[in-house]
């Protein structure tokens, strides 16, 4: 695979926050104004003061940054300009010459900080309960005005021209014959990019594939009514942040970009809502994995730009058009928590060229961070098929 080294299309990357950004942080943790709370509430208002205030502290006299950053640099990173917009990516190369390059997307309020636990074991699968036929080269993309993406800088970068873009980047490193994997926007964006890349997109892995009903809907079993039940149940008790996000990106940037605990709460709120934790977010994630996946945020002051990904795709009307077919192979895992989109297989069906549904026996909407052995054993078990 090639780099693109040779050119200026390609130059490589080190994570560095200055000494001053930490201080600054710490300075604002430890200034942080916690709002009161009404006494013998919990989540059901959102996150609860109390947990905030751990997690400040921790944050502020605990977490170690440079033991994060140092673990970011073990990876090759990357950048390169598509389309006038300055993209970071991961580049993790297998020592196996042959394996198959795998596009990795991730989604909001993630960052490839989801896929730190994931990525040796698909690049080194001999070390991980695999066999050296299973590697894969790993390209793990920042989407634009996420992390160490820059921010696009005019209107229009939807999940549509991102999908583009990432077409670009496959080429851009020399991957002639490519694999890709998304959940969240990863899912929709790689959707895309699959129907639109389909000479070199060997196979498709979703961990929240899409759907729209269909006109005439055969019955639904018992299961999969319930399935709806759980998607209609998380539009109405947990979508409001999407529809601020739709709408009014900038005002509520502001305050995420100005307050470290307020993105914190913003966005630890959703990793417990939406895994497969039974309420407490750290029997699944560790403090430290909450704070880097945040610090990405706060450190490369990606908040707003990061939200107006869901304004421009709902402006543009690419969420109103359903995805074209997608052709390729496409594999399928049901993790049981996963209730943003979760469609009955027929309508999935209906979408794309299914040849692997696997129903995995725990985890949520942040697979490859709270199952990682699950995650991988499921995307090798999948691209063994198309490769």
């Amino acid at each position: 695979m090639s780099d693109g080294f040779g050119s200026a299309a390609i130059e490589p990357f080190a994570v560095h926050v200055d000494d001053a950004v930490l201080e600054d942080l710490r300075h604002r943790l430890a200034l942080t104004r916690f709002p009161d709370q009404i006494a013998g509430t919990g989540w059901e208002y959102g996150t609860p003061i109390a947990y905030v205030h751990e997690l400040v502290e921790h944050w502020r006299d605990t977490y170690d940054w440079r033991a994060q950053e140092a673990r970011l640099n073990a990876l090759d990173h990357f950048r390169t300009e598509i389309d006038g917009q300055s993209i970071h990516f991961v580049h993790a190369r297998s020592p196996r010459a042959d394996a198959l390059p795998l596009l990795l997307v991730h989604g909001w309020p993630g960052s490839i900080v989801e896929f730190l636990d994931v990525i040796p074991r698909l690049t080194h699968p001999e070390e991980h309960g695999g066999t050296a036929a299973d590697a894969f080269h790993v390209i793990a993309p920042s989407l634009p005005g996420y992390g160490f993406s820059e921010p696009p800088r005019t209107p229009g970068w939807d999940i549509a021209r991102i999908a583009r873009a990432l077409v670009t980047l496959m080429e851009r490193v020399g991957a002639p014959r490519y694999g890709a994997q998304g959940g969240d926007w990863g899912a929709q964006i790689t959707t895309r990019l699959a129907a639109l890349d389909p000479e070199h997109c060997v196979g498709l892995h979703l961990n929240m594939a899409l759907a729209v009903a269909p006109a005439d809907p055969a019955p639904l079993t018992e299961e999969e009514q319930a399935d709806l039940a759980g998607m209609a149940r998380f539009q109405r008790d947990e979508a409001a942040y999407a529809q601020l996000q739709m709408t009014k990106p900038q005002t509520l940037g502001m305050s995420l970009n100005d307050s470290p605990a307020g993105l914190l709460a913003w966005i630890v709120e959703k990793f417990r809502a939406w895994s497969d934790c039974d309420g407490d977010p750290e029997s699944v994630f560790t403090r430290d994995q909450l704070l880097t996946n945040v610090m990405l945020y706060w450190v490369t002051q990606t908040a707003a730009s990061s939200v107006r990904l869901y304004w421009e795709s709902m402006h543009t009307g690419v969420l109103r058009t359903p995805p074209e077919y997608v052709r390729v192979p496409t594999g399928v895992a049901r993790y049981p928590k996963e209730e943003v989109l979760r469609f009955p297989r027929a309508w999935v069906e209906q979408a794309y060229n299914v040849t692997h549904w696997a129903v995995m026996p725990r985890g949520g909407h942040f697979a490859a961070m709270e199952q990682p052995e699950l995650f991988v054993d499921d995307v090798r078990a999948f691209f063994r098929t198309v490769r």
